[in-house]
């Protein structure tokens, strides 16, 4: 992966969300074990910690191990590697409606451009406290841009 995408960048958002659009319910993975609804509501789980009361706050023990061990890999430049385990939160184990969940996704993402950098910057992330908007863009691009690449989008 060259680079990952600018989802504050309204033209960078409207290209993922093409990419997002070029998903059907018949999509299948390039590797891994989720459907592509599955995949959907689990790249929902990022956007929902930010809007949502729905995913509680970590306790300070798992919160310090968050911001000393994973914030650099989730947040930071390099891409993810395949097959990585996925956190408790983001297990997506029922069977959603793909165009429940894809339609969520386009929306949280015209959210985050809506709010732009400025609405980004210093902002607090339930598992890794204050981010630039730098690293909320790596945290939802770089999560984003695997998984439709996963899906051969």
């Amino acid at each position: 992966m060259s680079s990952i995408p600018d989802l504050f960048d309204p033209e960078q958002v409207a290209q993922t969300v093409s990419r997002i659009r070029a998903l059907t319910p018949e999509s299948a993975p390039g590797w891994g074990t989720m459907s592509v609804s599955q995949m959907l509501a689990h790249a929902n789980v990022a956007y929902e910690m930010v809007y949502t009361t729905k995913h509680p706050r970590p306790n300070p023990l798992m919160r310090w191990v968050l911001k000393r061990i994973v914030k650099e890999r989730v947040v930071g430049p390099a891409p993810y590697p395949r097959n990585t385990p996925t956190a408790p939160a983001f297990r997506i184990r029922h069977a959603p409606a793909f165009e429940v969940e894809r339609d969520r996704l386009i929306a949280f993402l015209h959210q985050v451009v809506a709010e732009g950098r400025t609405g980004f910057e210093g902002r607090e992330s339930l598992s890794f406290g204050p981010l630039t908007a730098v690293q909320w863009n790596g945290l939802f691009a770089k999560h984003l841009d695997h998984h439709l690449r996963q899906f051969g989008v």
